[in-house]
Parts: C-alpha cells; sequence; structure tokens
C-alpha cells in the first residue's frame, strides 16, 4: 500500500505540488479574506464569495496595469532593436575590422557565431511556445485551485483532520492553526514590504529617467516575495538597463537599492514583520535551496512559508523542550 501511494505521488509530482501551492495561498490569504467578510455594506457583511471576488479583482487590475503600461514599451525596443539589427551588425563590424587587433580576436568568426545564436534562439521561442501555454495553463489552474479552497477550505480541512485519529486530533487542529496564523501574518507583512519596494523603486527609477521604470518598479516589488534571490535578480536587471543609458544612471540605481536595504534591514522588517516567521537566515536559505530544486521559481515563492509550517510542527511534535 504504501509502495503504491509513493508510485503515485512520484507520478503525480506536479499534480501535487500545484495542489499545494494553491492550498498554501489560500490559507494564507484567508485572513484578509475574513477581514473583507466584516466590512458592512448597508447593513450587511461582505460574503465570502464577494470577498474573494474582490481579492481576484484587485490582483488582475494589477496585472492589467502591467500588460497596457509596463510591457508595451519593452516589446516595441525589443521589436525596433530586432528589425535594425541586420543592418547594425556590417556597420559595427566594418569599424571593428579597422582595429589593428580585429584579425587576432577573430572578429568574423565571433560575428557568425553571434548571427547563429540569434537564430537559434528564434528558432527555440518558436518550438518552446507549446511549454509556454502549459505553463499558463499551470497558472489558471492554480488560480482556480486557489479559488476553490478559499470557498470550500474549511471543509476540505475538516475532512483531512476527521482521518486523524481522535486521540492526536484536537493536537494538530491546534498546530495547525498556529502555523496558518503565522504564515498569514508572514503574508502581510511581506505584502507592505513588497508595497514599499515597489512605489519607492518606481519613483527613483521614474526620477532618474530610467527606460522602462514601470515595469522595473513593479518588477522589484513582485519579485521581494522571493528572499535574497528575487532582490538580486531586480536589481541586477535594473543596473544593467540603467547601463545602458549612463553611469550615472547605474550609480543612482545602486545607491538607491543599497539605501533601501539599510532602511528595510534597520526600520523597515523589525516593525512590519517582528517575529512572524523568526525564522534564521540560514534556515531560509536552505529552504531556498530546496524550494528551487523541487519546484523552480514556484519552490523559491512559497520556500519561507513551507519553512514556517514545517518549523511549526517540529516545535510541536520533535523539539524536547528543557523541563522547568
Amino acid at each position: 500500500m504504501l509502495l503504491l501511494a509513493l508510485g503515485l505521488a512520484w507520478l503525480l509530482a506536479k499534480e501535487i505540488i500545484l495542489i499545494y501551492v494553491s492550498a498554501l495561498f489560500a490559507a494564507v490569504l484567508m485572513p484578509i479574506v475574513n477581514h473583507i467578510m466584516q466590512i458592512k455594506v448597508r447593513g450587511r457583511r461582505t460574503s465570502k464569495a464577494a470577498a474573494i471576488f474582490l481579492i481576484v479583482s484587485g490582483m488582475g487590475l494589477v496585472v492589467g496595469i502591467f500588460l497596457t503600461v509596463g510591457l508595451p514599451p519593452v516589446v516595441h525596443d525589443l521589436n525596433q532593436f530586432s528589425a535594425e539589427l541586420p543592418t547594425r551588425i556590417p556597420k559595427m563590424m566594418s569599424r571593428v575590422n579597422q582595429l589593428p587587433i580585429a584579425n587576432r580576436l577573430g572578429v568574423n568568426e565571433i560575428a557568425q557565431r553571434a548571427e547563429g545564436a540569434f537564430t537559434t534562439a528564434a528558432s527555440y521561442l518558436m518550438t518552446s511556445l507549446p511549454n509556454w501555454l502549459s505553463h499558463l495553463f499551470d497558472i489558471l489552474s492554480a488560480i482556480f485551485l486557489c479559488i476553490y479552497f478559499m470557498l470550500e477550505g474549511d471543509r476540505a480541512y475538516r475532512f483531512a483532520l476527521s482521518l486523524v485519529p481522535t486521540l492526536y486530533r484536537d493536537r494538530l487542529g491546534r498546530t495547525l492553526e498556529r502555523a496558518d496564523k503565522k504564515i498569514g501574518k508572514w503574508l502581510v507583512g511581506q505584502g507592505l514590504l513588497m508595497l514599499i519596494l515597489g512605489i519607492s523603486s518606481t519613483i527613483v527609477f521614474a526620477v532618474l529617467h530610467v527606460r522602462y521604470f514601470l515595469l522595473l518598479g513593479f518588477l522589484m516589488g513582485l519579485f521581494n516575495i522571493i528572499p535574497i534571490a528575487g532582490g538580486v535578480f531586480t536589481i541586477t536587471l535594473s543596473a544593467i538597463v540603467a547601463a545602458f543609458d549612463s553611469w550615472t544612471k547605474l550609480a543612482g540605481v545602486v545607491i538607491f537599492y543599497l539605501l533601501y536595504l539599510n532602511v528595510e534591514n534597520a526600520y523597515l522588517t523589525p516593525r512590519i514583520m517582528g517575529s512572524s516567521v523568526e525564522l534564521s537566515g540560514l534556515t531560509i536559505l536552505i529552504a531556498l535551496l530546496c524550494g528551487t530544486a523541487l519546484a523552480g521559481v514556484v519552490g523559491a515563492l512559497v520556500a519561507v512559508p513551507t519553512a514556517a509550517l514545517i518549523a511549526v510542527i517540529l516545535e510541536e511534535y520533535a523539539v524536547q523542550k528543557d523541563a522547568v
């Protein structure tokens, strides 16, 4: 029986990860749903379905603004660059060939390889389109699963607990409720940090006249949900974009991020996050490595709340506390 269960888990690994991620996000979003449900409209409290609709609509609005405002300039510049590339390469090569060391560097061979690389990249994008569509289907499936978990999560939770023997059921229920509160506090705090970073970086990038400042600000806030790795990725991307314009903009972007890191670590995180997760830096790094290895970006996204859940369970069932 155990071997059969392990075999099924191996075959359905992708679907199990999808269900787990959806259930986890539903669990951490439920405090927001419950808070919205306390709001009274004409003397009546908001229903759960209406609260979930407001959350999904808000997220859809943010994504819509991103697609209509932040993304089109990037697509336009990429199309223009690809259209002008065939005419730019010969001009660049003629200038480089005038250098005395051009023959030693093998410039012509490098250009041929670069042209072949562009062709390979274009063909890869065309052949990988079905994979991108598959990922899009997974994202939509996760969204719908998350909505259903928020709508019917209480019933599923009670059913899962009913499978546990009565002797251990109350203790497990209290442990999971404590973990749920801790993860919910982490999500709210992380959401505030994401919002602050996204708004502040967008304003600073706009003042510095960095290209695609709306897109970069959105990505800075969004990827801040992934500790360490998200910040490294977004600041590197922002620095590269700024460097295409001038070294002054590059220096401004780096200085802003270093100042923000100090403000966040010294002031924002202690006051916003407090002791919501209580995980050491080493634990977070290990969780990120394991989550990324198991499920890529999605695994990194849920690594910290999963580590918090495991920490609460270990604290309750495995940690041997000294007798007072």
